[in-house]
């Protein structure tokens, strides 16, 4: 996807909590809107209102509890989940709560950690899951 940008090699391991959240963000909504044009949505104020609900931090912390509560992640990536639950951003969130912010960043930082291993696969497991979680959670 990404040719000779990918080719440079970065330790997932050694990287901080929130460097991967920050990439696991991007991935997540890139997945999601693939996933909403793949479905027909194509209007952009539709694209953009469906989007949010998929991403926000309250849809994406619902999505890590319920990974959490269905033990669908590996230890390997629990670890994970805890270290961007317990990062210190150092920014307060504007739209959500502490604690549901805590947990969309612990989802992101496992999207990210998962990128930049090269587990497409497992990714795209994950963000069904997460879609799957979401979609269940607004038909209630």
């Amino acid at each position: 996807m990404l040719g000779k940008f990918q080719d440079s090699k970065v330790d997932a391991k050694q990287l901080n909590a929130l460097a991967l959240a920050y990439m696991g963000d991007t991935v997540y909504d890139l997945y999601i809107r693939h996933y909403l044009i793949s479905s027909g949505r194509v209007r952009p104020h539709l694209l953009h209102r469906t989007s949010s609900s998929f991403v926000s931090a309250a849809a994406q912390a619902a999505a890590m509890f319920e990974m959490f509560d269905q033990s669908v992640l590996s230890a390997e990536e629990e670890a994970v989940a805890r270290r961007g639950r317990n990062a210190k951003s150092g920014t307060i969130p504007k739209n959500t709560d502490q604690h549901t912010y805590r947990y969309s960043t612990a989802f992101e930082a496992v999207l990210g950690y998962l990128y930049f291993l090269g587990r497409e696969d497992r990714i795209e497991q994950l963000v069904a899951f997460a879609v799957e979680t979401i979609e269940r959670r607004e038909t209630k």
